[in-house]
């Protein structure tokens, strides 16, 4: 697909854990040559959909989706009441005892949630979403040092981009309902299997089996039935070359970790892209 003259690209206002920051650079690669409408059925930080939409590669409908809820109605509410939420983020402080505080809140307002959810994100560990049994959020505070809790025009910006897309909270195999010939899909599932080792990711296996990696072997079949196309990526290991060997392409990409406790080393590994596009077809 031909590079778009460039313009300003909008952030992902959430810090999430396996985010793509690191492909957009090199995405322009696997993107076809045009296409219909935009879907990202697995959301999370959002980076792609944002770099696809503010470089103008997007140019119809976007269809964005996560089965976290409180995740896809911070979208919804960034993208309806963005001033009401900034209004709310500009009294937080990137402090221990005010963290635990509103950690510990419950809100009935759905913008107070969302503010919580955002301000949370930002000031936690590692940007890692986790409950506990009873569902509570439960990540630590983060000690970041901050030159600013929140970039608050970006998050204009962010909403801006939302502005005429669709936010749903769904199973990514629903969205082959609307799905229809040159459309293209972007997958980022939660990595069941650890990098290049044996190892299941023991927090990711309540969030997405073995059994959902099976699933989205079968949903990727029938996108190829359909005629859409799709970009996934996926970890570089044995049995997800084995699953999805025979849906189209894949590459293994080399990237640096982007998680890790404080001091720990940050090394680079490897990723599998897979996709049906080749030469922008």
């Amino acid at each position: 697909m031909a590079l778009i003259a460039l313009m300003i690209i909008v952030k992902p206002f959430l810090r999430w854990a396996g985010g793509k920051n690191w492909l957009i650079k090199e995405l322009h690669k696997y993107l076809p040559d045009k296409f219909n409408n935009y879907y990202e059925p697995f959301l999370g930080g959002g980076s792609v959909f944002f770099y696809l939409k503010s470089q103008g590669f997007i140019q119809n409908s976007s269809y964005l989706s996560d089965l976290n809820g409180e995740l896809v109605e911070t979208y919804q509410l960034i993208k309806s009441k963005p001033n009401d939420i900034i209004k709310r983020l500009s009294s937080f402080k990137n402090e221990q005892e005010f963290y635990y505080n509103m950690r510990s809140q419950v809100f009935t307002d759905s913008v107070d949630n969302a503010a919580k959810f955002l301000y949370l994100n930002r000031t936690s560990f590692n940007g890692i979403y986790r409950v506990n049994k009873n569902g509570e959020y439960n990540v630590p505070f983060g000690n970041r040092n901050l030159a600013k809790l929140f970039d608050l025009e970006n998050l204009v910006d962010g909403s801006n981009m939302l502005s005429d897309t669709s936010i749903s909270c769904m199973d990514f195999f629903d969205t082959i309902e609307t799905i229809k010939k040159g459309d293209l899909i972007f997958l980022d599932p939660p990595y069941t299997v650890a990098h290049e080792n044996n190892g299941f990711v023991k927090y990711n296996q309540k969030i997405f089996a073995w059994e959902d990696q099976v699933r989205l072997n079968e949903f990727l079949v029938k996108l190829n039935k359909l005629g859409a196309y799709f970009i996934m990526t996926n970890a570089a290991h044995i049995s997800i070359e084995e699953l999805y060997k025979d849906i189209g392409i894949y590459s293994k990409v080399n990237r640096p970790s982007s998680i890790g406790g404080k001091g720990a080393k940050r090394t680079a590994y490897n990723e599998l892209i897979f996709t049906n596009i080749v030469n922008g077809k």
